[in-house]
């Protein structure tokens, strides 16, 4: 008899994907890639049905010096608003490339615009997502990162007097499986609204377009870059790896879920789905959630994608000397060398 740890393992091993990637040329590449994300976007739920005017509401405005961070609130859905911050360099001006900058696990999106909980100016340590969306505009983008649905202020009502990193994911992720959607499909369509409104104002160039995030918001980066054609290049940090050895290896949070997804394809297969558009990964070698093996193994799939595409040069991951955080090193010239004025060159 199998222990049940080793049992399933089992099951989830042998369940057998309908569409993991194993093209041999560009047309079985563009078959599968058609295939796979109609059948993701199916089982993510897109959440188009809830589209509505954004009605788009400027709350604050801080002048940094360096930087302007404007807080904006938009309607995602009938009664539902979303906070969304919006950096722009102070000194730039004309229509600017658009990063869409998407947090993690912890307090929200103020922990990357460079904010604590109580909305202070960061001192000292910024933590695994290293204010990454405030370092973004200090390289020239227009950036926008809204507060996913589930953290910071967008906490349900029991978990509001909890500690700032507590979140409500579980309950959240609970009422859209039941309602037959997922939280991380809902996350995808807001970060979607929020490029909308993005590329609605007079500063944006809707040309050039990019999304960056780190775990949770990784998650949500892979997702929205798969099935938004707009996203002209991702970077995704500290997520990519393979389901078995990340997600099914240990305890993670719900939200990183997607049911039925293992029938279908494997996580490197979603995230490829991101080709022929450049994709960097970035992995920390001590990242103990996405652990290095599994993130290797997703890197070799994902350089098979991209070989068959012909675009082997849009594809690189950076696997650093860290943890599970943000590296931004290599990643911000990524963005420079695609999104850049030059952009593809």
């Amino acid at each position: 008899m199998l222990k049940l740890d080793d049992w399933v393992k089992q099951m989830t091993r042998q369940t057998v994907q309908k569409l993991p990637f194993q093209a041999e040329n560009a047309q079985q590449w563009e078959e599968w890639r058609d295939a796979l994300k109609s059948k993701l976007a199916e089982l993510a739920g897109t959440f188009e049905e809830h589209r509505v005017e954004l009605e788009p509401e400027t709350v604050e405005t801080s002048d940094l010096g360096d930087v302007i961070r404007e807080r904006v609130v938009l309607t995602t859905s009938p009664g539902l608003r979303m906070p969304v911050y919006i950096l722009r360099p102070a000194q730039k001006q004309g229509r600017l490339p658009v990063i869409a900058a998407l947090h993690g696990h912890g307090y929200g999106s103020k922990e990357i615009v460079g904010l604590h909980p109580d909305g202070s100016e960061m001192t000292g340590d910024p933590g695994i997502h290293r204010s990454f969306a405030l370092e973004l505009a200090r390289h020239g983008y227009l950036v926008v990162a809204p507060e996913l649905i589930g953290f910071g202020e967008r906490r349900l009502e029991e978990d509001e007097g909890k500690p700032p990193k507590d979140n409500s994911c579980y309950r959240l992720t609970a009422a859209f499986m039941m309602a037959g959607g997922t939280i991380g499909g809902f996350r995808s369509y807001e970060a979607r609204r929020a490029i909308d409104y993005a590329l609605q104002r007079g500063d944006a160039d809707a040309s050039r377009v990019g999304c960056m995030g780190l775990s949770g918001g990784g998650m949500v980066c892979a997702l929205t870059s798969a099935l938004d054609d707009r996203i002209k290049t991702a970077v995704i940090s500290g997520y990519t790896n393979t389901f078995d050895d990340s997600i099914l290896a240990m305890r993670h949070c719900i939200d990183n879920y997607i049911p039925g997804i293992l029938e279908w394809a494997e996580m490197p297969d979603m995230i490829g789905l991101i080709a022929p558009r450049p994709l960097m990964i970035e992995a920390g070698e001590n990242d103990r959630i996405f652990p290095l093996h599994g993130t290797r193994k997703a890197v070799s799939v994902l350089q098979k994608v991209y070989r068959t595409a012909g675009v082997p040069e849009r594809f690189e991951a950076d696997i650093f000397e860290g943890g599970h955080e943000i590296h931004g090193t290599v990643s911000y010239a990524w963005f420079d060398r695609w999104l850049g004025e030059r952009g593809g060159e």
